[in-house]
């Protein structure tokens, strides 16, 4: 398998690149990017394309941002923190040439309208969708404010359908689109303690599956993308919370959480990145209505 890996001379894929980061360094700039296999160009015909990362900022929406700027499409980053969008804006620049950052809190339905045409008017319509949103707090299924699940509900779920709605009757237009839409593993095996994620995940499953069927014959697929545990900030903040709960220490928690996963070790954000760049690709033409996992094999049911 190939995988990516930036340096400061170019952004390529080689046969040993699991070993190495692929974000590189703040002060390095890669001017061009090469995918190599055996000596053939591989393309995935994203050149040009635009695509908007909800929750792009951070994790695993900057891995994925990244990933396609690699394959030249055009970035909108979204995210709540100007500082984490302007840094990935920045790198997101030098890859792919022309980005934009926007402020966007999901939780508020009224600025998808305006946002989107922010986008439409200096990137062009958008032709890939990345629906990612950030995660609940921990709790248990059983006694929580009817006030946080639905607050929860718009940021999480309703905000997802908006967006998608927003953005569909162009991508229909020009009979070309990808919806993808990053979930949780938790969408399967449901996670202790994550109740509500467990539960308002899920639902875009179903959702997902429906569009998918709905506007197959428009060239337009739709997929849900399922991360195992991937080292993000998100990871580690739900590492610390279980060494509390448990009286032990955060690399007492990681490793035996690492130590359930068949690879032994907790998945890259840039790994990631690249499942959700091929998903975009002309090549994934042919999957649609998907729950695709990268876990690592942690999953163990079929």
């Amino acid at each position: 398998m190939w995988f990516f890996l930036i340096s400061k001379e170019k952004f390529r894929l080689t046969p040993d690149s699991h070993r190495r980061s692929a974000f590189p360094p703040t002060s390095e700039q890669p001017r061009c990017y090469h995918c190599l296999n055996g000596g053939q160009t591989m393309e995935f015909g994203l050149k040009g394309k635009t695509a908007l990362v909800l929750g792009g900022s951070g994790g695993l929406g900057r891995a994925i941002a990244l990933a396609l700027a690699a394959e030249g499409a055009k970035i909108a980053v979204a995210g709540t923190k100007p500082a984490a969008i302007q840094e990935t804006q920045t790198v997101v620049a030098a890859l792919a040439g022309k980005s934009i950052g926007l402020a966007w809190d999901l939780a508020d339905l009224s600025v998808i309208d305006a946002n989107v045409s922010s986008i439409e008017s200096q990137l062009g319509p958008v032709d890939i969708l990345i629906n990612n949103t950030g995660g609940p707090p921990p709790t248990t299924a059983a006694g929580q404010d009817p006030a946080l699940w639905l607050k929860q509900f718009q940021s999480m779920v309703l905000s997802v359908i908006a967006v998608t709605d927003r953005v569909l009757p162009s991508m229909r237009q020009r009979h070309w689109g990808r919806i993808i839409t990053s979930t949780s593993s938790g969408v399967v095996a449901p996670i202790p303690n994550l109740a509500i994620s467990n539960a308002l995940r899920l639902s875009l499953v179903g959702w997902s599956k429906t569009l998918s069927r709905e506007v197959g014959k428009d060239g337009i697929t739709a997929n849900i993308i399922l991360p195992g545990r991937i080292a993000t900030d998100r990871l580690r903040f739900l590492d610390e919370s279980r060494a509390r709960r448990d009286g032990r220490t955060v690399e007492e928690v990681a490793q035996e959480s690492a130590a359930t996963i068949p690879i032994g070790r907790y998945g890259k954000p840039e790994e990631y990145g690249a499942v959700v760049a091929f998903l975009a690709s002309e090549s994934a033409a042919y999957i649609t209505g998907s729950v695709i996992r990268v876990d690592g094999g942690m999953i163990p049911s079929v």
